[in-house]
């Protein structure tokens, strides 16, 4: 006879089967993936450091002041330009604001533009092989490569400008929507068709939120691009705007003036990054949880 036989015929409880627990393991529990989590403690430690840094920096004198204003030196030159008191005579709203019509307009017609003839040449071989060469052979050249060729066609008001700012931003989103072409997966697409699905419905539902990730991931960049080229574009003839401010003041070595506009491109980059972040969190929540 069995243990458990002898067991039942005690009077004791029948053992009853092992089944396996849907709780994860103690250990496991609360246990995150490499890199998740808020690094916000950590990035306020560093961008604290490099302020006191530049602070030692500039007030024990490690640095003359021609090369490196102290932060005191910055904030009165924003004051400045914020007033006016600068060469040309623009306050800094006019300055930024013509410096923000020029990236974020051409930003909004590079993601319209980009992201269906990214898709495009993700899932047409036709597209692909049309639209990907003239792509791969601009992508790389900087900038100030093409930049008297749009200046010959197009002449030296704003559409030279928003152009170039165009251009530089338009090749990254496309890029990024073709590669997320690639994170619908086959099985999903054969679903799709086997229920009934036009191919028009495939690519709305089914490719576009796989390539969602990327295609945010591709904006993030782009709009990094887009300000870089800025103070290139606007070489071209402006009498405002941030790139122009700097180029001004850098002539006459005020490098206050330019390392306060340096401050200002990069803190607006950085706050549309991280608008962009809060999107993305809100729009794909599923990424990098599969």
């Amino acid at each position: 006879m069995s243990a458990i036989d002898t067991a039942v015929s005690k009077g004791a409880p029948p053992v009853e089967a092992a089944t396996p627990s849907t709780q994860p393991p103690r250990k496991l529990r609360g246990y995150r993936l490499p890199g998740e989590g808020s690094a916000l403690g950590l990035s306020v430690l560093s961008v604290s450091g490099l302020l006191v840094l530049w602070w030692a920096a500039t007030t024990f004198h490690w640095v003359p002041p021609l090369f490196l204003p102290s932060p005191h030196a910055v904030w009165r030159a924003f004051l400045d330009a914020w007033r006016g008191d600068i060469q040309g005579g623009q306050p800094l709203a006019a300055h930024l604001g013509w410096s923000a019509l020029r990236v974020f307009g051409a930003f909004a017609l590079a993601a319209v533009t980009a992201v269906p003839i990214g898709l495009a040449m993700g899932v047409s071989r036709t597209a692909r092989g049309l639209l990907d060469p003239p792509i791969e052979f601009y992508r790389p050249l900087p900038p100030l490569a093409y930049l008297p060729l749009v200046v010959i066609w197009l002449g030296i008001d704003e559409r030279a400008k928003i152009v170039v700012i165009y251009l530089a931003c338009f090749a990254p989103i496309a890029m990024a929507a073709r590669a997320g072409v690639r994170s619908a997966t086959r099985e999903q697409i054969n679903a799709a068709y086997a229920l009934g699905a036009s191919f028009t419905q495939v690519v709305r539902h089914v490719i576009l939120p796989a390539a969602l990730p990327e295609i945010l991931t591709g904006l993030r960049i782009a709009i990094g691009f887009g300000w870089t080229t800025l103070v290139a574009a606007e070489m071209v003839a402006a009498t405002v705007g941030l790139g122009q401010m700097v180029l001004n003041a850098s002539s006459f070595l005020r490098t206050d003036l330019v390392v306060m506009g340096i401050v200002l491109i990069g803190a607006i980059a950085w706050a549309f990054d991280l608008a962009m972040r809060a999107i993305e969190a809100r729009v794909v929540p599923w990424k990098g949880r599969s």
